[in-house]
């Protein structure tokens, strides 16, 4: 049982280890320890609870009688201190939102049930109507969620209208996996949000993916006042692989290449929320430190030719690259601890935001976050769907004053 203790001890440390510095290269091995990181950065009180009494029950059966006992509970501790090191990173979480977003009028108190139970379960208070066809393709349908307060369709006046795209490196994913912490949040504020599909590689090559996502916001412009939404005022938003989408659907309204068929409708978004996503397809900048990316995802999978054969189509596929002083306000969150999605290559897309466009642009960089930050309750996200919300809110507010006419202020 020593050696049990020991070799337990041991793989916690590794475990915390690769969450506080996760490694970035070979790329295998990025994506390989990303869930371990991923999961003890974003639940270190559930692990903390589980590493403990598991020690606890290995002491008790005699783990430590001997020295290897003992090496076990040494790296036990250093586990134990990186899992204090990550609820220190979580607590700051507000302090880092509020320097952007300002100090919060109203803070939401910590949701003790919902972070115990870890799944993002659906508020009873929120309806969700399901499988809305919003395209077909090659007689398949594409479909979509969404999500109000009971009765929005029969309440006064429209709601403001939240998009979310989800992620999955473009091949995986789906609209019932991602984003319904932020989907859940907006919708109990009075938002009518929208989660929806996209085809995903590598049946589908870039661009069918964006093409959809506009095809889904035409959608949603022509019906979504049928389910209590203001076609007006729509916030796209995405995480990874969607959180690219969303950006690029954000920069490119009227674009006809990427909305071939319905070039003429106005896809014009009022705002866009990018939760670690990827911003540069061309990576001139080398934020990525492995080729997985480029030879593999993108050239083999995504795009389905390499970069030196088809440079003007990957500067197009990249929202970096489409920034005009024309873009809409956008909120970028990131953790500085991403190893999927380099933190590097999102400073410097909100650099370029800043300089180039009029709208505002909100930068919230998590100290000791992975990718995925958001997609179960923890600490840190509880914190950060929050965030969102205000920005969103306070987007609506400007947006709802400069709307009115002199006749609505009197």
């Amino acid at each position: 049982m020593t050696w049990v203790l020991l070799v337990f001890g041991v793989s916690c440390a590794t475990a915390a280890a690769v969450s506080l510095w996760p490694p970035q290269r070979p790329g295998t091995v990025a994506v390989l320890m990303w869930p371990v990181g991923w999961l003890v950065g974003e639940l270190p009180l559930h692990v903390l609870a589980l590493w403990t009494g598991t020690g606890a029950v290995l002491v008790s059966l005699g783990g430590a009688a001997a020295w290897p006992g003992w090496l076990g509970l040494v790296a036990l501790a250093l586990a134990l201190a990186g899992l204090r090191q990550h609820l220190v990173y979580a607590a700051v979480t507000t302090r880092k939102i509020d320097e952007v977003l300002g100090p919060d009028p109203a803070p939401a108190p910590l949701p003790w049930k919902a972070l115990a139970l870890v799944l993002p379960f659906r508020p009873r208070r929120i309806t969700r109507e399901r499988d809305l066809e919003y395209a077909r393709i090659d007689g398949k349908p594409l479909r979509l969620d969404v999500y109000h307060q009971d009765g929005a369709h029969h309440g006064p006046g429209l709601r403001p209208v939240f998009v979310y795209v989800h992620g999955g490196g473009w091949v995986i994913g789906n609209k019932r996996q991602q984003g319904r912490l932020t989907v859940h949040e907006l919708a109990a504020a009075g938002w009518v949000c929208v989660s929806v599909n996209y085809r995903l590689s590598p049946r589908a090559t870039f661009p069918d993916h964006l093409i959809d996502v506009k095809r889904a916001l035409a959608w949603i412009k022509a019906h979504i006042a049928e389910h209590g939404g203001d076609p007006r005022f729509i916030v796209i938003g995405g995480g990874s692989a969607g959180a690219h989408l969303a950006s690029l659907a954000a920069l490119t309204a009227g674009q006809p290449a990427y909305q071939p068929g319905f070039a003429d409708v106005d896809l014009s978004v009022q705002g866009c929320v990018a939760y670690y996503g990827v911003y540069d397809f061309v990576d001139g900048d080398r934020h990525f430190r492995h080729k997985a990316f480029h030879d593999l995802l993108l050239a083999r999978i995504v795009m389905k030719q390499p970069l030196a054969r088809a440079s003007e189509l990957y500067e197009r596929a990249s929202p970096v690259a489409q920034i005009t002083a024309a873009a809409p306000p956008f909120l970028v969150w990131h953790g500085d601890r991403d190893s999927l999605a380099p933190v590097t290559a999102a400073r410097t897309f909100v650099k370029t935001l800043r300089a180039t466009s009029r709208a505002r642009c909100d930068y919230v960089e998590l100290p000791g976050a992975q990718h995925a930050f958001e997609l179960f309750p923890s600490l840190r996200s509880v914190a950060v769907v929050h965030g969102t919300k205000r920005f969103c809110q306070a987007l609506h507010a400007a947006w709802q004053r400069s709307a009115l006419t002199p006749a609505d202020s009197r």
